[in-house]
């Protein structure tokens, strides 16, 4: 087989809370093994239950976090329900240099400030619910949130929606095993773009003789 270098590329997937985007992160990670990484936010909320340092973020005070932000060690960063969330720089601009895509579970805010910073690295998805009746039964049944937050994710769902027309697919998350093969032909398509296949120029050198 065939193997050309290329330039991993960033992955977004962002919806309203409770559309399936983390569900779906993961079993896009099972799927597609070593080729794509998650991207490990920086955050100043707690932990939830079953979270771990370092595999699902990187836990810090607000201190910490704005120190982080004055020495520009961040791709992105934005303001989530009253808590802060960023993305390392070194680590993705690494990943990417060595041929691995690199996945982000982030919303419009970190979207757009990646979009200013690496437009070419970047691939966005915007994962849509099929109904609001869903997106609040989803939120009620993951038993994560009280009331009084769950009603708050809900109002603030409309806001986040409102930015569909900024990505560049957009997928009506309907039946979840059928949304992770769209997501996954999107990677397969992404990556054979002449631009992010740095080793093309040498393999049709080759060719040419």
């Amino acid at each position: 087989m065939v193997e050309i270098a290329r330039r991993g590329l960033m992955l977004v997937l962002s919806s309203p809370s409770g559309a399936g985007k983390t569900t779906l992160s993961r079993l896009l990670l099972a799927a597609e093994g070593e080729q794509v990484a998650m991207s490990v936010s920086t955050t100043t909320r707690a932990p939830r239950p079953g979270e771990v340092e370092g595999k699902d973020y990187h836990f810090v005070d607000e201190a910490t976090f704005a120190r982080q932000v004055r020495e520009g060690a961040f791709l992105e960063h934005a303001t989530v329900f009253g808590k802060f969330y960023g993305t390392p720089a070194a680590v993705v601009e690494a990943a990417l240099n060595r041929g691995q895509d690199v996945l982000f579970d982030i919303d419009w805010q970190g979207t757009q400030q990646l979009a200013q910073k690496m437009p070419k690295d970047l691939v966005r998805v915007f994962v849509l619910p099929p109904s609001t009746a869903e997106l609040e039964r989803r939120l009620r049944a993951r038993g994560q949130d009280s009331p009084e937050v769950v009603t708050g994710r809900m109002a603030k769902a409309a806001e986040e929606i409102s930015h569909w027309a900024e990505y560049d697919y957009v997928i009506v998350n309907d039946d979840l095993q059928e949304t992770l093969q769209k997501i996954r032909a999107i990677l397969l398509a992404e990556r054979q773009k002449r631009d992010r296949q740095t080793g093309l120029f040498e393999f049709v050198r080759g060719l040419l003789g």
